[in-house]
């Protein structure tokens, strides 16, 4: 993802800045995450807008912690209570995390000011301060720990005061462009004399400087003995009249103190957030990095391009994931599960050879092994299907425990339930769980069998072996090995059906608006209205309607 260049773009032998994952002696980590971020156009600060469902700054810190040697200081400004409460909100312990240093740029003063905010967090003297300091960006989640360990390397190797990681843009406008000693405007590697000068900012930047294209990714390395020495010394001498970062570099020229750089071979890498759009883009290449990572470990995506992982997940070998699926915040799937098209998982467990059949949302339940699930199942946050269970199409189940080898098929609502091993649950079951007050508990034993359209009304248990029979409303707890049934008792009434198919036919209503003699015998009830036993009740000269005047007989 880098060409190895120094400062003068020659290319370097390949060799890691260490090894992959260990902190590097004597390197103290400043993270700038002080930022408005005005060009979000959001009442949320712009290093807490996730990035492959993790709020962004979280990759910067991590990376931070993974490299330093020496502490790590993250400098908040705008919403520093919502940004440090997520940083403290991490497990405890985590040893790495509990090295991290909170500081507060008390007003935005710019760059150099806010990295300034760190320098009590790091020991003073020469003996114990920093030999290094990495400073980075916290709204640029796709940072690798590869590139920036080959920008210590570099450091290291060519003994430079700084080391600044850039990028070469098509369109390198709102960045800060790299001046170099060879002609302004034509940075092409290979020139004999090709030193870095200085960072000018965009808004600072000359016509002829804002036509360079390589700019400033905003990254860097920088002596420890030099880095606070020059911050000082910082003036606001510039269009927003703030004290700039980038300035450094050009007191490190001045001195005539080395500088040597690295630039990114994709862009991307170092793209700050700064813009929805740049938000967009950096979604997207997360995604293809976490999908590219999980093809690459054995997992089957039949469709990269709607299939949607969070940079939390964790997926087992031989799992197929089909077209238009979702898996965010935590999930954990085992081996050899097959999730269908249109599933949506959030912060669930799945054990190995769970099939999810298509159109399921599932949030923070948890799923045993050889399980069977869909389609248009819907689990809430507290539901556990054991092993070898099976849940079928329009079936929601909330906080509640589905027991090894029970089956809930059709058309239910199990809440606040534990169902034990053996349990069928007939289509149309309900557990009324809610009183419109509290929450309460049905317990349904092992090798119960609740038939079709049953209701329990909890708090209800019902005993191992028992039958609940369809249509039954359960309002007690039902003995083991008892049947339950209770329904309104059943009436027949002969020949009903066919009187009611002797009624008048549509035709023989319409008729009856037309006037008739009063002796009509249409005046007396049909037969089949009147009570068996009793005489039909004759209203004569029954009361019109106003549509008498016009001629047409009224209706009750």
């Amino acid at each position: 993802m880098i060409e190895r260049l120094s400062h003068c773009g020659i290319s370097l032998p390949d060799s890691p800045g260490g090894t992959a994952g260990s902190p590097v002696p004597g390197l103290g980590v400043i993270v700038m995450a002080a930022g408005v971020g005005k060009r979000m156009k959001s009442k949320l600060a712009k290093v807490l807008h996730p990035v492959a469902g993790r709020p962004m700054i979280l990759y910067i810190v991590e990376l931070a912690e993974r490299l330093a040697g020496a502490g790590v200081a993250v400098v908040v400004g705008h919403q520093a209570g919502q940004v440090r409460a997520l940083l403290e909100s991490r497990p405890a312990g985590d040893r790495r995390a509990s090295r991290t240093a909170i500081v507060e740029q008390p007003e935005p003063l710019g760059t150099g000011h806010a990295v300034l905010q760190a320098k009590p967090v790091f020991p003073a003297s020469q003996r114990e301060r920093p030999s290094a300091f990495l400073i980075l960006n916290g709204d640029t989640p796709l940072l690798t720990e590869a590139t920036v360990r080959e920008l210590l390397r570099v450091h290291e190797t060519d003994t430079a005061t700084v080391t600044i990681l850039t990028a070469v843009l098509e369109d390198a406008t709102g960045y800060g462009r790299i001046v170099r000693s060879n002609p302004v405007g034509d940075n092409r590697p290979g020139l004999l004399d090709c030193r870095v000068l200085k960072i000018v900012e965009d808004r600072d930047a000359s016509p002829e400087e804002k036509r360079l294209r390589e700019v400033n990714v905003g990254t860097y390395v920088v002596n420890g003995g030099f880095l606070f020495e020059a911050l000082d010394k910082l003036q606001p001498h510039n269009a927003q009249r703030e004290y700039y970062l980038t300035d450094i570099v050009s007191l490190a020229v001045e001195r005539g103190l080395r500088v040597s750089t690295v630039t990114l071979s994709d862009p991307d890498e170092g793209l700050g957030v700064n813009t929805r759009g740049q938000l967009a883009r950096a979604e997207r290449a997360m995604r293809r990095q976490i999908l590219e990572r999980w093809l690459d470990a054995g997992v089957t995506v039949r469709d990269p391009a709607t299939t949607w992982i969070d940079a939390g997940v964790v997926i087992g070998p031989d799992t197929v994931l089909y077209p238009n699926v979702a898996l965010e915040g935590s999930t954990v799937i085992g081996e050899d599960c097959v999730i269908r098209s249109n599933v949506r998982l959030t912060d669930c467990v799945l054990g190995n050879r769970v099939e999810i059949l298509e159109h399921c949302v599932f949030r923070e339940a948890r799923l045993e092994d050889d399980t069977t699930l869909g389609p248009f199942v819907h689990l809430r946050p507290g539901t556990v299907v054991r092993r070898k269970a099976k849940v079928g199409n329009f079936v929601e189940m909330k906080h509640t425990d589905l027991g090894e080898g029970s089956k809930a098929n059709h058309l239910s609502y199990l809440g606040d339930t534990i169902v034990g091993k053996g349990v069928n649950i007939g289509a149309g079951t309900i557990t009324c769980n809610y009183d419109g007050v509290r929450k309460y508990r049905t317990v349904i034993e092992d090798d119960v069998f609740v038939g079709s359209d049953t209701q329990l009304i909890a708090p209800v248990r019902v005993g191992r072996g028992a039958v609940v029979a369809a249509g039954t409303t359960v309002t007690q707890d039902v003995p083991a090995d008892a049947l339950a049934i209770a329904r309104v008792p059943q009436v027949n009434r002969e020949g009903w059906a066919a009187r009611r198919r002797a009624l008048p036919t549509g035709a023989d209503r319409e008729a009856s608006h037309v006037k008739r003699p009063e002796n009509s015998d249409r005046d007396t009830l049909h037969a089949s209205r009147t009570t068996q036993g009793q005489p039909p009740v004759v209203k004569k000269n029954m009361a019109l309607s106003k549509g008498k005047k016009t001629g047409k007989q009224g209706r009750r």
